[in-house]
């Protein structure tokens, strides 16, 4: 589905209410309503609304160079951690296949003895794998968190430069249908961001 013209939909809806004011006590007649001539004008301050896909931020060709580069660093970080777990992934599935293979034609002791083997071998990777997500995901938030913050602020000077008084992320909200093309402008900000904030620039890899 082409996010640019079928994701979003924005519906502002908004009511005035208004209804007579009686006086309290005994007279019989009611307060006289005001003509409608003499109401007073209601000033409704016109807003700039615009549509941003964060989820593009994070795009390795399109998105804001300064994420691919710390992304880059930080699956470096974990490599050998996945490299690992890779392995033990491979050693589970030829066990496995050996297992049902020689299961009804080798010792019941050497079977049973595989197959404890590949109890523990599931075990232990799914322990390292828990372990493992815990310790990126951790990580991430420290390598990503200032420079998520950054393009926060630099989003909040773009808004402000270009008198858009409110911006919806399309990548956050559910329930919006449509939003014309020229509110879009995930890749005009992008540019922006990248044009001052080269990739080329130092990147501090927090420790």
């Amino acid at each position: 589905m082409n996010r640019k013209t079928s994701v979003l939909a924005l519906f502002f809806l908004a009511f005035i209410a208004s209804g007579p004011v009686f006086a309290q006590g005994t007279a019989t007649q009611p307060r006289p309503q005001a003509p409608a001539t003499q109401a007073a004008a209601t000033n409704v301050a016109v807003s700039k609304i615009a549509v941003i896909f964060s989820e593009a931020f994070q795009d390795s060709k399109q998105g804001i160079a300064k994420f691919t580069v710390l992304l880059t660093k930080l699956n470096g970080e974990f490599q050998k951690t996945q490299d690992e777990l890779n392995l033990t992934a491979q050693k589970i599935n030829q066990l496995s296949e050996e297992l049902n293979k020689t299961r009804n034609i080798a010792d019941p002791k050497v079977t049973q003895q595989k197959i404890d083997q590949l109890d523990e071998l599931k075990k232990d990777y799914k322990r390292r794998g828990e372990d493992a997500q815990a310790a990126y995901q951790k990580r991430r938030l420290e390598v990503l968190g200032p420079l998520q913050e950054d393009v926060g602020r630099a989003l909040d000077s773009y808004a402000k430069a270009h008198s858009i008084s409110m911006i919806i992320d399309g990548s956050q909200v559910e329930g919006v249908l449509y939003a014309a093309e020229s509110t879009d402008i995930t890749r005009a900000f992008i540019s922006d961001y990248n044009s001052k904030n080269p990739a080329t620039a130092s990147v501090t890899t927090p420790k």
